[in-house]
């Protein structure tokens, strides 16, 4: 399961710990982030960094977005330079940001037009639980793919909750 390319957009408050936990579990990682400077840390620990989102999702296997708006995740998604742009088919893409659940289906609608996959799977906790790796993931979406990446998911948090259908983990958390 490590040799599972993980692309990382939006390494902000939560963003940064999780991807961190990543890289220390030996992820194959590649980071982006609107501020490039918070690639650093991540870049000292062995994570390659990305052009942009489309770059990034056009080499990973799996997309993680973390970010702190819905415009920002539907920006960094659909946007010109999004990831959906690059995204291959085949690969996953999980969005863990706290969005509405019409945002997670209008997402996932995009993903499968790539024939890919989708997650929405925000967590529960703040930074401190974010560094420790025990978050707790409320996941919508296919059990089938949230089987193929647990082993991702179980790097960034403790307990994993599959709450039912796209949209469904979005609901859950709010």
């Amino acid at each position: 399961m490590s040799s599972l390319r993980i692309g990382f957009l939006g390494l902000g408050t939560m963003g940064a710990p999780m991807a961190m936990n990543l890289a220390k579990a030996g992820f194959p990682l590649t980071v982006w982030n609107r501020t490039a400077s918070k690639m650093e840390p991540l870049l000292r620990l062995g994570a390659k960094a990305g052009k942009g989102p489309a770059q990034v999702a056009a080499e990973a296997d799996l997309v993680i977005t973390m970010v702190s708006q819905p415009q920002d995740v539907e920006a960094v998604v659909l946007g010109p330079d999004g990831a959906l742009a690059g995204l291959r088919a085949g690969s996953v893409l999980i969005d863990m940001s706290t969005v509405s659940p019409a945002t997670s289906r209008k997402l996932a609608g995009a993903v499968t037009t790539k024939q890919a996959e989708f997650l929405d799977a925000p967590v529960v906790g703040s930074k401190g639980p974010a560094i420790e790796g025990t978050l707790v993931i409320l996941v919508g979406g296919l059990p089938t793919t949230l089987e193929r990446v647990r082993a991702v998911l179980a790097a960034m948090g403790k307990t994993i909750i599959h709450a039912g259908q796209v949209g469904a983990g979005s609901a859950l958390k709010l």
